[in-house]
Formats: C-alpha cells, structure tokens, sequence
C-alpha cells in the first residue's frame, strides 16, 4: 500500500569526501575500451564524489539490469567471473527464471538488451580495475513484489511468469537508469568519462524507449502509469517529474519536458527506487544495500 512507502525515505549514503579510490590497473583498460587516453582521467574536485565511486554507483545498477533480463531471456545471471571484487560482498541474486516468450521479437529483444546490460557490466569493471565493486546480493522475489503491493497492482507480482509480466516489469528499471546515468553526468570530472557515460545513456534510453512502445502497443498503461506514479512517491522528489506511458489521455512514448530535454534523478532519489523505500530495514532489489561509497 501506498501510504507504508513515505516520501523522501531515509536511505544512506557514506561521506562522499572520503578516502579516494585510486583506479589501479585501469586506466590502461578504459583507454582500450573507450578509445581514450588515460591521461584523460582525472581526479574529482573537492567536496564530490570522485569518478571512481560514480562508475561503482553506475555498476551496481548495471548489475541488476544484466541479471534482470540474462535470467529472463536465457535462464542464467551472469557468471562468478563477472560479478567478484575486491570491494564490497560479493552477493547471490534471489529469484529470476527464463521467460516462457510467446512472440519471437520480445524474444530476441529480450536477448539483445540482456546482451548490452551484460556489455555494459564488462566495460565499467575493466574500467574501474581493481577499484570495481562486487555485485550485492539481489533480490527480484521480494522486492517485486513489495513494489506491486506499493504501486496497487496486487499482493505479489512475478515478472518472470509470462510475457506480458516481463515487459511490464522491464518497465520498473528502464527509466531509472535513464534518469540516472543523466542525473549522474554533471558529478563526472573526465570529459573522457563522461563521454563513455553519454554512450551507455543512449543505450538506456534505446531499452526504454522500447518497453514504453511495447507496454502502448499492448495496453498496458494502466501498470506503467501506477509504477511511474509509485517512482514518483519513492524517489522523494516533490516535482513529480516521473512520466507513464499515458499523460491526461495522450500516449506518451518519450517522458520529457516541455523543451523535449528526458529529467535527471540524483543518486539519492535513484536509491530510493531501487530500495522500495528502504522501510523497516528492507531494501528492495539490494537487501544489503549498495557496495561502494554511494549507498
């Protein structure tokens, strides 16, 4: 129910003026990746996050989505070579089964976008080295179906169980991670960075753009606006920037303002989301929280 996820949940983040991280060993594999050099990266400016701690922040997300959809479409998360680190408890991921896929085009979707998410997972461990976190435990079980409870649509929700269920669970991650990657940009120091960041940024809102099509085509409104209405209530911010895929009657496809420019949420509000409100010590899709500073 609505009123057990108040606004502006308490979710903590660590001192982003800490200690820095320093990327050793990486920036070899970040220039190799991302076509830089690594004299390009550089260290934050006083009082911020350092760049380092923004990509683990971006790594932990990337984490959730590539188990999300490598479960649906393949059956599989990915492997114990791809989710280790020196930093953080490396986790297990509770729930997520392959999708019994009825049309072969959300198929293949589903396998496209499970293949960029893991892509997206290698290229900010190579870039961050040994500074990369390991993945938290996960669990889609749970939280999914606090979300459902919250959001009105039911006692449990198993996104896995059907097609219809996937596209409309897809629909719980994809603009988060638009609006995080946007909101995340400004924090970045490296021009370099920043410019890999805008490209997994575009790919977000290629997958998202995708689902909003999908949840139109088959009349799924009706759940995308009560979980964009439920983003609204968890993120903590008053402006009520979440858009569903109908607006005052009109289908909305592209969740914009009136300059056509996608909004941006700060780490702090994208917790809140992926933590269902972090009450009464649950903490949604990370039951441990976040490894890294910014958790």
């Amino acid at each position: 129910m609505l009123a057990s996820f108040k606004t502006g949940a308490p979710v903590s983040a660590e001192d982003p003026t800490e200690r820095r991280l320093v990327l050793k060993g990486s920036l070899a594999a970040l220039a190799a990746l991302g076509g830089m050099s690594a004299s390009t990266i550089t260290l934050a400016q006083d009082g911020g996050p350092t760049d380092t701690q923004i990509l683990n922040f971006a790594l932990n997300l990337e984490y959730l989505e590539a188990e999300f959809y490598l479960r649906a479409a393949t059956g599989q998360g990915l492997t114990a070579a791809e989710t280790s680190g020196s930093v953080g408890t490396q986790g297990s991921v509770k729930g997520g089964s392959q999708v019994p896929f009825q049309n072969n085009f959300v198929a293949q979707m589903a396998a496209e976008i499970a293949a960029d998410e893991r892509a997206h997972v290698n290229f900010l461990r190579a870039a961050l080295g040994s500074a990369a976190v390991a993945e938290p435990q996960i669990n889609f079980t749970d939280a999914f179906n606090i979300l459902a409870q919250a959001a009105g649509l039911g006692n449990s929700f198993d996104p896995f169980a059907s097609e219809t269920n996937f596209i409309v669970g897809a629909f719980v991650f994809e603009d988060v991670g638009v609006t995080a990657y946007k909101g995340a940009a400004p924090l970045l120091d490296s021009k370099a960075i920043l410019a890999q960041a805008a490209g997994i940024l575009a790919v977000e809102a290629y997958h998202a753009g995708i689902i909003r099509t999908l949840i139109a085509q088959r009349n799924l409104d009706m759940y995308a606006n009560k979980i964009s209405a439920l983003r609204d209530k968890l993120d903590g911010n008053p402006k009520n920037q979440d858009m569903g895929t109908r607006v005052q009657g009109q289908q909305n496809l592209v969740p914009a303002n009136q300059y056509g420019v996608a909004y941006d949420r700060t780490p702090q509000e994208v917790l809140g989301i992926v933590y269902a409100g972090g009450q009464a010590n649950n903490f949604g899709f990370f039951p441990s929280k976040l490894n890294g500073s910014i958790r």
